[in-house]
């Protein structure tokens, strides 16, 4: 789990103020099979505190108590009954449903008519977007994710040998951002057993380094090494990694995020603070009148797409809502983290205490689909445009700054 990786003293990129917990990298024992349903009988309350450890989706060692194990369960067994039914799609629809043709209005060879489209293309987005928000299973989430993210489509238009021969232009040299890189490499999720090992570190590195020269403008900026870490761990390949990064800085998220400024993660967070008013208002106001700036959690969050805060696979849940549905996401999920503690936050009275709440609910957030129900459900919508509208609007005071 990403939300309880373990920190050297020395790495205050982030809030100094996070809880230090402790991941094994020996093999685990399988694991529980308790019901999320039952309670431990009289005299064994302590049961469900016991300390267990477990190995995630992902290949991290975690520790959790016995209910974290058992709605992890749960949840997997969710995920199996959505892959049912996504074989089933692949069954009838096609292996590539889900891709979005061309449009035309007088049809022709690889494209369709605009009625055709009414009846299959807007079927398939409403259908997918229901299935992407219960979860992509993960032996599709490599295609599913480039192809709904726009990443398949963005490497086409070059060369197939773009990749390889960027990294070849790569070799050997050496500028700010690769040594900043390097610097960060040992520190990238340390007890991940192949993201630690030499061949682990040298794919993340190439990946990170290829991107910096392909936009010398960004660079690199701490917090892609996590992103592009967990990118490696989902995408197999470095090469599909490299252009989920590349769709996520270029199209998914908001410009000037990861440049030397941070000028449009300065924008998110002030977007956010208007947002957490409008939505979670009591919340809001208790925050302001103790002095608590919501860029202390939401920077991290933003910065590192939540992968150093939610559980891995809770992360990955997001994100495949994140590339399909884009950067508006971000903002749900983190006001969805604020409400679920609403009453305990109202309660609190110290700023070192509601840094504790948030990032002790988001690091247990094992649950996926309630963290996503609030997101969306008790959250509420939020368009595109207004968030667009919020960003330039903040744009103009952070660039006078």
């Amino acid at each position: 789990m990403f939300g309880i990786q373990p920190r050297d003293v020395s790495d205050d990129d982030f809030n100094p103020r996070r809880r230090r917990w402790s991941l094994w990298t020996t093999p685990p024992a399988s694991m529980p099979t308790t019901s999320h349903t039952s309670r431990p009988r009289k005299g064994h309350a302590n049961a469900y505190h016991m300390s267990v450890k477990f190995e995630d989706l992902c290949g991290f060692m975690v520790e959790g108590n016995v209910d974290d194990v058992n709605v992890l369960n749960e949840v997997r067994e969710r995920i199996r009954e959505q892959g049912r039914v996504w074989w089933a799609l692949e069954a009838s629809k096609g292996a590539n449903w889900y891709l979005q043709p061309r449009i035309s209005s007088n049809g022709g060879q690889g494209v369709i008519s605009v009625t055709s489209l009414k009846l299959s293309v807007l079927t398939n987005t409403v259908t997918l977007r229901r299935l992407i928000r219960k979860g992509v299973p993960p032996a599709l989430r490599p295609k599913v994710w480039l192809s709904v993210s726009g990443a398949a489509k963005k490497r086409s238009t070059v060369p197939e040998t773009y990749y390889d021969e960027l990294i070849r232009a790569t070799e050997g040299k050496t500028t700010p951002a690769t040594r900043q890189i390097d610097h960060d490499l040992p520190r990238t999720f340390p007890c991940h057993p192949w993201l630690n090992s030499e061949e682990g570190q040298a794919s993340l590195r190439r990946v990170l380094v290829g991107y910096s020269f392909r936009d010398s403008e960004v660079g690199y900026c701490q917090g892609l090494n996590y992103v592009a870490a967990l990118l490696l761990l989902v995408m197999k390949t470095e090469e599909d990694a490299f252009w989920m990064l590349a769709v996520l800085l270029e199209n998914v998220l908001v410009s000037d995020c990861y440049t030397d400024t941070l000028s449009g993660c300065h924008v998110e967070q002030r977007v956010f603070k208007d947002l957490l008013a409008k939505k979670c208002p009591r919340i809001a106001a208790h925050l302001e009148a103790m002095g608590f700036d919501v860029s202390l959690v939401a920077t991290e969050w933003f910065l590192c797409l939540f992968s150093k805060t939610l559980p891995s696979e809770t992360t990955l849940r997001v994100w495949d809502v994140l590339f399909n549905e884009g950067a508006k996401v971000l903002f749900h999920v983190a006001l969805a983290i604020f409400k679920m503690r609403e009453d305990d936050l109202l309660r609190i009275q110290h700023i070192g205490d509601v840094i504790d709440v948030l990032q002790s609910t988001a690091h247990h957030l094992y649950e996926p689909d309630e963290l996503l129900t609030f997101a969306f459900d008790k959250i509420g919508s939020m368009t595109t445009n207004t968030i667009t509208k919020e960003r330039k609007r903040h744009e103009t005071v952070v660039m006078a700054e």
